[in-house]
């Protein structure tokens, strides 16, 4: 093979059937191919205009191309991009600082992913248990249908099968229950239990939230036999339910809260938050990565956080939240052989689909796109709708509209 580049690898057309060339088959992306967007606007390569309530799967809450992220990235890109993790740097330190006074936090751990957040969020567990308890305290309890990263360790303390299968042998001592089950939390977590992991709103399980009284007994248990209560906020936090993070409004503090998706609106980057007793099980050498917290990534977040994290815009992701859901219960109502019921929380919404269009959430998907709106599914039989948390009234009613639209050629189709 010539190790030379030929001259017109980088200029040449590429189409979706490039993806099947040349990349790992991991995904099975949509036939169109985006190539330009702005807030909740988004063109492909035929001109063709979508409106966005996806926002990369929660992740640019901030709507795309947000001027004000742009300019801080622009700014950081001409001043500094990377240091060895040798090396501390002014946006980290200002990053670290802005989320631990605005949470219960004392310390933060920066990575580039939701995985890595979790990776290093069930590590400390196991570091802090195996510190107290030598080894009769390995034990992680999660959830089914739960959802935590990729990597060998989070996909097996992940509570869907379909991930696991193939990978074996798994990391042991991960024990699943069902999630809002009380009764199955008690019978679960004994003494020999390290750490609790938990979203407080299922993402891709299906868009379920938790029950308040589940969570508050999740933390009760934890007390009770000292272990580390996790809860996973990757894509439920950064003021997608209304609050900065889901936690808050449900009055329930954990040990170790996990972040990415929308705290970097698109730039990788995760965090881990935790609390100075714990923090300091992660002596120097016992974790770390390469990129974790370089500056490009912590100006675009601090930003991030700074425009979230204000009680107008708050109030304003419950405010569309209300509205959105207003419009769902419409389609409930209007469409029953399609939808039995709306569920989430803020503007991170699922329409639960009917028994005549059992395993049928991928039809309903494409229906959309093909008219022009991007929406999500969690898992056959449910549809996700995760919009920027700047959507206005207009693109709520339009998305509204366009579903309606779905919904008839799709029928008709049947």
């Amino acid at each position: 093979m010539n190790a030379k580049l030929d001259s017109t690898v980088t200029t040449r057309p590429v189409t979706r059937a490039t993806f099947d060339e040349v990349l790992v088959p991991t995904y099975a992306p949509a036939q169109m191919v985006p190539v330009r967007a702005a807030g909740l606007d988004l063109w492909d390569q035929n001109g063709k205009h979508y409106l966005d309530f996806t926002s990369g799967i929660a992740v640019a809450s901030l709507g795309h191309c947000n001027p004000v992220l742009v300019e801080a990235l622009t700014r950081q890109a001409n001043t500094l991009w990377h240091l060895g993790n040798g090396y501390t740097n002014e946006p980290v330190l200002r990053l670290a600082l802005a989320l631990t006074e605005a949470t219960f936090a004392d310390r933060a751990f920066f990575c580039n992913s939701g995985a890595e957040a979790n990776e290093a969020a069930l590590k400390l567990a196991r570091k802090v248990a195996h510190a107290k308890f030598g080894d009769k305290k390995p034990r992680i309890v999660s959830c089914l249908n739960s959802f935590h990263g990729r990597t060998l360790f989070t996909v097996s303390v992940g509570g869907q099968a379909k991930y696991t299968e193939g990978f074996e042998p798994l990391p042991p001592s991960i024990d699943h229950i069902p999630y809002n089950d009380i009764e199955a939390a008690k019978a679960a977590i004994g003494d020999d239990v390290c750490a609790v992991i938990v979203e407080p709103v299922q993402g891709e399980g299906g868009v379920m939230p938790g029950n308040p009284e589940y969570l508050k007994t999740l933390r009760e248990l934890c007390d009770k036999v000292g272990a580390v209560l996790i809860f996973d906020e990757v894509q439920c936090g950064m003021g997608r339910t209304g609050s900065l993070f889901a936690y808050q409004g449900y009055g329930v503090t954990p040990d170790i809260l996990t972040s990415a998706k929308a705290l970097g609106n698109g730039y990788p980057i995760g965090a881990m938050l935790t609390t100075e007793e714990l923090a300091k099980h992660l002596a120097v050498g016992t974790h770390g990565t390469t990129y974790g917290g370089n500056p490009l990534a912590a100006t675009v977040a601090l930003t991030v956080l700074e425009t979230i994290n204000q009680p107008a815009f708050l109030a304003r992701v419950k405010e569309a939240s209300e509205k959105l859901i207003v419009k769902l219960e419409g389609l409930v109502r209007d469409f029953p052989q399609m939808f039995s019921a709306v569920r989430g929380a803020g503007l991170l919404l699922g329409l639960v689909v009917a028994e005549p269009f059992k395993g049928r959430s991928k039809d309903i998907q494409r229906a959309a796109e093909a008219q022009g709106l991007m929406i999500l599914i969690a898992g056959m039989d449910v549809v996700r709708l995760a919009p920027a948390l700047i959507v206005s009234d207009a693109q709520i009613d339009e998305a509204d509209r366009i579903i309606r639209l779905a919904i008839a050629e799709l029928t008709k189709a049947a």
